[in-house]
């Protein structure tokens, strides 16, 4: 049976089939893969069971047993997942399952590419690829300052410079209102996947503008190589009024639910304080934003403020005061501190 090296298999441009279980799936997957399950979730459970209990023997013959009746529907699945009858096919670690599907697909009149040591196997290189080296900058500001806006700004014409937009990966805003209006974040897993595919995409040996984050964007982790980089990273600070912050984020969470909102001031009411808490759950209540916006500020400005300050000994930081909450000015005002044109 022909087995290609991660690097052969991505290269190739047909449809990924993913044969391992749903659950096993949802965990985690190659991006932009399809799942064509082998077995259900309580069928895998079963044969697993059977593989410790019994023997490996009578697990071999139950996945058969399940096997079996589901042969022409698989076929089906894949002529539907993939009308060119060429695909890129693996499993857990590219052994029994991923080897029976290929049988019967080519069976069916597909011509099937099989990863070698499966998606354990990708799962190494994606956790490897953290520790590679890139050049990275930082953009770092208070709350409100728009800082991802930027970012979408210098990818855009006529900037068109590399970004890394680590919270639209994460499906969170990086705060205790971070979540409200996001889709669900991914598992942990999917997260590392899709972050090691677009770092992947990047163009390499250039620098590239990432967001400044803690540790934790949500629920989620950056890995430790990568956030080790982003620590030791040079950083620009946008310098953005707190007026301009105050309007800029009293839009955005008006639009919102109260009810979120609510919820997401109680989470942090240990570190706003009890009156303060009272005074922002007041303020979303009587639908005055700017109020809610200053009181949170109170303690996310000083929260940003002393980070950097335990961060005497960074390499390179630079300060750069703009006037306002403008994504294509501010980004302007980036690439002209870069250059070395004065403000």
């Amino acid at each position: 049976m022909p087995r290609l090296t991660l690097p052969e298999f991505q290269a190739l441009p047909y449809p990924l089939l993913d044969v391992r279980a749903p659950i096993e799936f949802a965990q985690g997957h190659v991006p932009g893969a399809l799942n064509l399950p082998l077995f259900t979730d309580e069928e895998r459970a079963l044969i697993g069971t059977t593989y410790k209990q019994v023997s490996q023997d009578r697990a071999v013959h139950l996945g058969l047993e399940f096997f079996g009746p589901k042969m022409s529907a698989m076929v089906k699945q894949a002529q539907r997942l993939a009308q060119g009858k060429e695909v890129r096919l693996h499993c857990w670690r590219g052994g029994m399952r991923s080897g029976a599907v290929m049988w019967l697909l080519e069976l069916g009149g597909f011509k099937v590419h099989l990863l070698d040591k499966g998606y354990k196997d990708f799962r190494r290189e994606v956790l490897a690829s953290f520790a590679a080296p890139r050049e990275w900058r930082v953009l770092g500001g208070l709350t409100g300052s728009g800082k991802t806006d930027v970012l979408h700004a210098l990818a855009a014409a006529p900037h068109a410079q590399p970004v890394l937009d680590l919270e639209g990966l994460a499906n969170h805003k990086g705060s205790a209102f971070g979540a409200i209006g996001q889709p669900a974040q991914p598992t942990q897993e999917q997260f590392e996947n899709n972050l090691a595919a677009a770092i992947a995409a990047l163009p390499p040996n250039v620098p590239v503008w990432v967001e400044d984050e803690s540790r934790q964007i949500g629920r989620l982790t950056i890995p430790p190589a990568l956030f080790a980089q982003l620590r030791s990273a040079p950083r620009w600070v946008l310098e953005v009024p707190r007026a301009a912050r105050v309007t800029k984020l009293a839009a955005e969470y008006g639009a919102e639910d109260p009810i979120e909102l609510a919820a997401s001031i109680e989470r942090i009411q240990k570190r706003l304080g009890g009156l303060a808490t009272q005074q922002a759950l007041a303020a979303v209540e009587a639908g005055d934003f700017p109020l809610m916006v200053e009181l949170v500020l109170d303690y996310y400005d000083k929260t940003y403020t002393y980070g950097l300050a335990q961060r005497p000994d960074e390499p390179d930081r630079t300060f750069v005061p703009v006037s306002s909450c403008d994504p294509a000015g501010n980004a302007a005002a980036l690439l002209e501190s870069l250059a070395g044109v004065p403000r």
